[in-house]
């Protein structure tokens, strides 16, 4: 995990790479454990018998599993010293580039877009996340995800 003191300290960093996450397992139980909380329990994603015969070859995890993972990865990634909170403040772009076969394991690249003061005394983050997937050359997802941290 990379540390920051400030969030003055990023503000060189706009347009750069700020690291990656630490790897995570896309399993069947965590994929079941979605499907019951989405209540999306399509076949290519909780019937592996089934999605033997299907389009990917085996079960896939939902995209939007994926995506739910990016609290993780900014948690394992990189963290700001003098931020007292971070709120998640949503997508500007979202693409689902690659399936997630079950079984893989996913991590995250962030890269800095933006640094922009907000009311409340925030600060809001602008940061590319590609996540990518072991053994795989083409990440799975890209997503432009902000975030405000509060001091």
């Amino acid at each position: 995990m990379r540390h920051f003191d400030t969030l003055a300290d990023l503000q060189a960093l706009i347009g750069q790479p700020l690291g990656h996450s630490d790897w995570i397992t896309v399993d069947q139980a965590r994929v079941n454990a979605f499907a019951e909380a989405t209540e999306d329990r399509q076949w290519i994603h909780v019937d592996p018998e089934r999605a033997q015969a299907g389009p990917f070859g085996g079960p896939i995890a939902h995209g939007f599993l994926t995506l739910s993972l990016i609290p993780y990865f900014f948690e394992t990634g990189f963290a700001v010293r003098e931020s007292r909170m971070v709120v998640n403040y949503g997508l500007n772009r979202v693409r689902f580039t690659k399936p997630v076969p079950v079984g893989s394991r996913l991590r995250a690249g962030f890269k800095l877009l933006a640094l922009d003061e907000v009311a409340g005394g925030a600060r809001q983050l602008t940061v590319e996340v590609s996540i990518e997937r072991e053994g795989s050359e083409k990440p799975v997802c890209v997503a432009e995800s902000l975030a405000r941290h509060y001091r």
